[in-house]
């Protein structure tokens, strides 16, 4: 008689991550996911405690996506844009994940591989120390913020998509000019949130960047002064 299989946690992930990629995260739950697996919840929560621990090493098995191949290059700007581009390009492959990760966040060796880098590119923009930390979180928040939004956008239902772009149009477009009087007037300019979002990551994130640069000369002219 064969015994039942033994799902490691690998597997397990496997499997979590195509049910998550095949429906909505929303409705994600550990007993479909033993369902699919043909096993009972009992034996899946033998390697994860809780369902959100589980969606925890989901999206920390994308962040290690992200991370494979990484090597240094160019400034400490250029770095810290790679990352981010990283993180943003497998999650654009898996917009369910990013929903889980701006959810749940993640923990394990995917999350350290992303903090390892970011805090050593930032060693090499001129901040203090004791600002290192300070950056290197906001960054984490921007960028999970951006990531995650695209993802919940990324995984509307058509209908849904195009319900909230003749919402957004019929709010803008008809905006009363005396009562809304700078939305009327830049009404064919605004664009809605799905709009152009690689774009204004970049911006956004460059924005964050020059800001750290500005921070770090000041760090160094008091130092000079000092001296």
């Amino acid at each position: 008689m064969t015994g039942r299989r033994r799902w490691t946690s690998d597997d397990i992930l496997d499997a979590a991550g195509k049910l998550l990629e095949g429906g909505d995260a929303e409705a994600f739950s550990v007993r479909k996911l033993a369902a699919v697996l043909g096993t009972d919840s009992s034996s899946l929560y033998r390697h994860f405690r809780n369902k959100a621990e589980l969606l925890r090493a989901v999206a920390d098995r994308a962040l290690l996506t992200a991370m494979e191949g990484y090597s240094p290059e160019g400034d400490w700007k250029k770095c810290v844009t790679d990352i981010a581009f990283r993180l943003r390009d497998v999650f654009a492959r898996r917009p369910q994940i990013a929903t889980v990760w701006g959810r749940y966040a993640s923990g394990g060796s995917g999350s350290r591989a992303v903090l390892e880098a970011l805090l050593q590119a930032l060693r090499s923009s001129g901040l203090p120390d004791e600002r290192l930390p300070v950056h290197c979180h906001r960054i984490a928040v921007l960028v999970t913020a951006l990531i995650s939004a695209d993802g919940g956008i990324s995984t509307l239902a058509t209908e849904d998509r195009e319900h909230g772009l003749e919402s957004f149009r019929v709010a803008v477009l008809g905006a009363d000019p005396e009562q809304f009087p700078a939305v009327a007037h830049f009404a064919r300019e605004i664009r809605p949130l799905g709009t152009d979002r690689r774009d204004a990551y970049a911006d956004i994130l460059a924005a964050h960047l020059d800001q750290i640069e500005v921070e770090a000369s000041a760090s160094r002219r008091n130092s000079d002064i000092s001296a």
